[in-house]
Formats: C-alpha cells, structure tokens, sequence
C-alpha cells in the first residue's frame, strides 16, 4: 500500500500536530538547558553560602544536572525526528514506511507523529539494537 492513503486534510492535520510538538519541546529544551547549565545549588535552593554543606549535596546537583542534559540530548533527538517527519510530509513520503514502504497504520501515525517505522519494522531495529 502506498502513503497516498492519507487524504490532504489528514496531512494537514499530522502537520500542525507536528509542528505544535516541535515548538512545545523546543521550548522545553530551551528551558532544561538553561536551568541545567546555569542553575547552581545556591541559586536553586536559596542557600546564602556557596559552600556545601556536604559532599552528598555536590554529588546530587551534577546528578541532577548530568540527568536534565540526557533528557535535553533525548528531545533533541526527538526534535531531529520531528523535522524529518515534516520533511516526508513535504515530499509526500509521510506515513510510508522507510525500510519497508508499507504504509503505517493510522493508529501509530496518531501515537508516534514523528514515527519513520512501521510497527514490524520497528520492532526489528529494536530488536537490532539489544544484541
């Protein structure tokens, strides 16, 4: 089955759905990456003193902000599928699969926007990256 099995009015749809996720995890992004590198314990906790109090308290603020950036790299990446989903829909590839070519269920285009995979196909690669 071939992509053109969605209408004009479905595109548009998956297209504004897409590009309202893009701007919503953009900001998110923006907002992690500022707070991660830019927020010290002090700042954060309204301590007077730069000084820890213990150790344990240095080990939780890189915790937390080693934790923000790998949600930041994380949306970042989700962002990269986002744009190449926009990209197909531009090209008129959206809701093909890219190994496959079979057409991707509705139902996962409306979970996974972004998604470049059919279902079978996805379960392959990760299945590929286990072993």
């Amino acid at each position: 089955m071939s992509a053109k099995s969605l209408t004009q009015e479905e595109l548009l749809r998956y297209k504004q759905m897409l590009l309202f996720m893009r701007a919503k995890l953009r900001n998110e992004v923006i907002e992690m990456s500022g707070n991660a590198l830019s927020r010290s314990r002090t700042e954060s906790s309204g301590d007077l003193s730069s000084i820890p109090l213990h150790l344990a308290d240095v080990g939780t603020d890189n915790y937390e902000q080693e934790f923000t950036l790998s949600l930041v790299q994380n949306s970042s990446g989700t962002l990269q599928e986002i744009d190449a989903a926009l990209e197909r829909i531009n090209e008129g590839t959206y809701g093909q699969c890219e190994n496959c070519e079979c057409r991707i269920p509705k139902a996962r285009l409306k979970a996974i926007p972004y998604t470049a995979l059919c279902v079978n196909c996805a379960a392959e690669k990760e299945q590929e990256k286990r072993w």
